[in-house]
């Protein structure tokens, strides 16, 4: 069994398309210790239970039998905790988990450096899934490079009540109708910046906002005493950075009538 963590982008800064169709992102990717957990045996085929919408893992699983030439053949058990399309990463965790829990029960196992592959062709955050620590991702935001940040803080996750995420995709169709990704090379050199004179967990305050999403609760996390607060992802879950527990789950009192919470710690490690 393995733990998935969630994940918060502590910056999402993003440029024009590529020829890709994907665009050019720079991205601080930080693990917080609200997790589901995954199973995974040897099967026949593959069958996914206790998450009936689940895409993602049976499409990893499918990669990893191809890139491994061997027949899938797996059983995975996933326990939810994580909201669903919330930007907090968790299809992406539970498709990282299962591709390492069912590529360590291969004969030969694939090398790390293989297995990011096939996580890159599954999406931009599953790759970063299989690192340990905060990474800085770039390029369609699977190029990673490790970070050393602080953790000496707490998080208030908020997801309001009714609170609906617009696929990501219409999120950056969006973006490209009112050109956002003009003056990216300014806003990813201030990003650059900004990381270099982080000491402690106050500096993450001079990180430029989320490229892609915004939110008025961002607003209220700050009034009610957050360092830092944003959207993560392409939303709709908003976070809030506190310097001690008591300060953010007196925030989420403040919240509770009006949206989920969660009181998080960061990750140093996965």
């Amino acid at each position: 069994m393995s733990r998935a963590f969630a994940k918060v982008n502590l910056a999402l800064v993003v440029g024009p398309p590529r020829g890709d169709g994907k665009h050019e992102v720079l991205t601080v990717l930080q693990r917080v210790d609200l997790h589901d957990e995954v199973a995974i045996a040897l099967g026949d085929g593959i069958a996914v239970r206790g998450f009936p919408d689940d895409t993602l893992v049976r499409a990893a699983l499918g990669a990893l039998a191809a890139a491994a030439g061997v027949a899938p053949a797996w059983s995975v058990r996933i326990e939810k905790r994580i909201p669903v399309a919330a930007g907090l990463g968790g299809g992406s965790s539970d498709a990282a988990a299962a591709l390492s829990l069912a590529n360590a029960l291969l004969p030969r196992p694939l090398p790390l450096e293989d297995l990011h592959l096939v996580a890159a062709g599954l999406g931009a955050d599953v790759p970063f899934f299989l690192r340990e620590r905060p990474q800085l991702g770039s390029g369609d935001g699977t190029q990673l490079a490790g970070l050393d940040l602080p953790h000496d803080y707490v998080v208030l996750l908020v997801l309001a009540h009714g609170g609906e995420k617009t696929s990501t995709a219409d999120v950056y169709r969006a973006f490209d109708e009112r050109r956002g990704w003009e003056g990216f090379d300014a806003r990813r050199r201030a990003l650059t910046e900004a990381l270099a004179q982080v000491r402690r967990a106050r500096d993450l305050a001079a990180l430029p906002p989320n490229d892609l999403a915004s939110s008025p609760l961002a607003g209220e996390l700050e009034r009610l005493g957050a360092f830092r607060a944003d959207v993560s992802g392409a939303g709709p879950v908003v976070y809030g950075l506190f310097e001690t527990a008591d300060r953010a789950e007196r925030a989420a009192g403040a919240l509770r009538d009006r949206a989920r919470t969660w009181v998080v710690r960061p990750l140093a490690r996965g």
